[in-house]
């Protein structure tokens, strides 16, 4: 049994059921799970820390990225494209992709999520070039390397340029193909149970890359897997015309009829909903990961979260591509979110408080959790503390609750732990050497561009 003690707390903003926040308190976990919070808990552990000046925070959980773009990212040529151009182009590095290069993609994404307090990354991988070898065993030997909580898919398309998709002929598959490497994958990492470190969904990429055929079947085998379903969908008015001009429907009524409605099903971006839209989203408990930046980056529009959650539709928050958004930190995007729905939706915005619940709470529900995104006991102890001494802090702190959606949070955290062990410390990852991986990821890239 391995025990974390963290005492003194100064602020524990739980995000409970109660919306409890604590004053002065000792958290206490063995084996990775919360046991007590509150005052004259055990005063030994295996790990102690003393948190006199820390606030305290539920780890954030990311609901969609594509960790294999952090070496797509800020390139030149495509700063000023829309989505589907966007694709076009940047397909043709995706598919010299290769274990290694994913690898060290995944560490640096990693990486750079677990130093903002995000302790539970769902990646979306979805471009398996031909003879690329292991992606997803590279990315979950990553994610054990960071110490971080990890749900992948197995992503799959198979619908290439000359059946009128996107991607080239190199990184699509026939269905019989991806439902056997999605078997596969879900058999090899999946793990059901309470407090899992790994965990699959399938996640074919979306409905104009993907056949009606692949999206129908993969909804079947999730379901007889017990896995959950994501996609890309309502991104663009460009994806709405191409499916109303190709089914004669819109894309969310188009993926009811092929079985894509339900609380076992999450969309990303999900921005140009109709009103009757929303209401069958919260109706069926069909879930939205909201991507604010990646939605400014690629002028793609405004989600109407305001609207979701008035509905009751089921909301996170995510980080998206790194080459959509250019960097890997879900602490940007809650001050960021914050903002752009103060600027579209004034008075009916969600509070700073809402937003660190979408990302905490929120983000939970998506990927099907109950055990993440809060600090409560019987919860996985997954939490982050940052110093309240800190300078850009200063006069911010009277709500704890909102302060890092308002003001926001520059630089690194102090402290992340994930299932009771310390991943970062002093603001520095602490598992790996943050320089040597620094200089061969970069030498990685510089290879994989030059492809």
């Amino acid at each position: 049994m391995k025990s974390l003690l963290i005492q003194n707390i100064r602020t524990l903003v739980s995000c409970d059921d109660a919306d409890t926040v604590y004053e002065g308190v000792d958290l206490y976990a063995e084996d990775g799970v919360i046991r007590a919070i509150g005052a004259a808990l055990p005063q030994s552990a295996d790990t102690v820390i003393d948190a006199s000046h820390m606030l305290c925070y539920p780890g954030l959980v990311n609901t969609h990225h594509h960790l294999y773009q952090m070496f797509s990212r800020n390139l030149p040529e495509v700063q000023n494209m829309e989505l589907f151009d966007w694709l076009k182009t940047l397909y043709e590095i995706w598919k010299n992709l290769k274990t290694d290069y994913v690898r060290f993609a995944s560490l640096v994404g990693m990486g750079e999520l677990l130093k903002h307090g995000c302790t539970t990354c769902f990646d979306h991988h979805y471009v398996f070039p031909r003879g690329s070898g292991d992606l997803l065993g590279a990315q979950f030997a990553a994610a054990d390397e960071l110490g971080m909580r990890f749900h992948a898919s197995r992503g799959s398309m198979d619908l290439s340029v000359k059946d009128g998709g996107l991607p080239p002929d190199s990184v699509v598959q026939t269905v019989d193909e991806i439902l056997r490497e999605s078997a596969d994958a879900i058999e090899r990492f999946h793990d059901p149970a309470p407090y899992a470190m790994h965990r699959v969904a399938l996640a074919p990429c979306s409905p104009f890359s993907v056949s009606a055929d692949l999206l129908r079947e993969s909804a079947v085998l999730a379901r007889q897997y017990h896995v959950r379903l994501h996609t890309h969908l309502c991104e663009t008015k460009d994806e709405e015309r191409y499916m109303l001009a190709r089914e004669g429907v819109r894309p969310l009524a188009y993926m009811e009829r092929l079985g894509w409605l339900g609380d076992d099903v999450w969309y990303a971006h999900g921005i140009h909903f109709n009103d009757a839209e929303l209401k069958l989203l919260a109706d069926t408990g069909t879930g939205v990961a909201h991507c604010p930046i990646s939605n400014m980056k690629l002028a793609s529009g405004v989600a109407r979260v305001p609207e979701m959650l008035r509905l009751g539709v089921p909301v996170g928050l995510a980080v998206d591509g790194s080459a959509s958004n250019d960097g890997s930190s879900l602490m940007e995007e809650l001050r960021v979110a914050f903002l752009l729905h103060r600027l579209y939706a004034s008075h009916d915005a969600p509070s700073g408080y809402e937003i660190l619940k979408l990302a905490t709470r929120g983000s939970a529900r998506l990927l099907g959790r109950d055990d993440i995104g809060q600090l409560a006991a019987g919860k996985c102890c997954d939490l982050f503390l940052v110093d309240a001494r800190r300078l850009e802090l200063t006069g911010s702190l009277y709500d704890p609750k909102s302060v890092l959606a308002t003001v926001g949070l520059r630089g690194a955290v102090d402290t992340t732990v994930v299932n009771g062990k310390v991943v970062v410390e002093h603001g520095r990852l602490k598992t790996v050497d943050e320089e040597t991986l620094a200089r061969r990821a970069d030498k990685a890239c510089r290879e994989y561009l030059a492809l």
